[in-house]
């Protein structure tokens, strides 16, 4: 699996004007290598959610550049004609819910963004059914959303990520909507494409997937990578007061 790099210099995302304004990320800037892991923790509010949704085309930053790849996809506004198409071909994003088109059945919402992006719907379902197989949820493949558990719904919303074989995954909380029975089986679908080699940023409060798969761990405050370090160093040596607090909380 061949991942790509990510690069993003400058970034900031302000929301609202004047006295209301909130400015979500201040200045980030941050380098990804291509199949590596990082895993973004920090407080509510802190600006990793919106950090995603900039690199996931999902919203528009108001200054900064992102380059994916080799190409600039953002500098002071998008560089790149068709959103959808970088968001269909080379980025794939899991959101805390699924989003599950309920009158399809768990292959055809796999197969969907395939067969609207022109690929034959035999060759479409072909693939989602491998990847469904691969993810332990082929079982499901004509179960209609509703009739899947929290963690189904998540692994098969993952395969419907991968169906467009994207070059980066950013994961926004996958678990945190899921009763502590389902997060395992979750993260070990992550653990697998860690181990694949594909390029992830996670936002996260796992702190045991952190320390474990994430090959660097970033925490965000108050819109900004307050700290960068490999996991080993990150936990066992936090670099202020503020983080050991942030660990001390959540690790209860």
């Amino acid at each position: 699996m061949d991942g790509f790099g990510i690069r993003i210099e400058g970034l900031r995302k302000r929301y609202g004007e004047g006295d209301t304004a909130v400015d979500a990320l201040k200045d980030v800037n941050m380098t990804v290598a291509p199949g590596e892991v990082v895993g973004l923790i920090g407080p509510s509010g802190s600006g990793k959610s919106t950090l995603l949704k900039c690199l996931g085309a999902v919203i528009a930053p108001t200054a900064g550049r992102m380059i994916v790849g080799d190409e600039v996809i953002f500098d002071d506004g998008w560089k790149i004609p068709d959103l959808r198409a970088l968001r269909r071909d080379r980025i794939g994003f899991v959101f805390q819910a699924p989003y599950l088109i309920p009158f399809l059945d768990v292959t055809d919402n796999v197969a969907l963004l395939p067969m609207l992006a022109g690929r034959p719907n035999a060759e479409a379902r072909q693939r989602a059914n491998e990847l469904l197989a691969a993810l332990d949820v082929g079982h499901r493949a004509k179960a209609q959303p509703s009739q899947l558990s929290g963690g189904e719904q998540q692994r098969v919303a993952i395969a419907r990520a991968l169906a467009m074989q994207p070059k980066v995954m950013l994961f926004d909380e996958p678990t945190s909507a899921l009763d502590p029975e389902m997060v395992k089986e979750v993260l070990d679908v992550m653990r697998s494409l860690a181990r694949g080699g594909m390029t992830m940023i996670v936002v996260t409060h796992e702190m045991g997937f952190a320390r474990e798969v994430a090959d660097r761990v970033m925490f965000f405050d108050q819109g900004r990578i307050a700290h960068d370090a490999p996991p080993k160093e990150f936990f066992s040596n936090p670099a202020n007061d503020r983080i050991r607090a942030f660990l001390g909380q959540v690790s209860h």
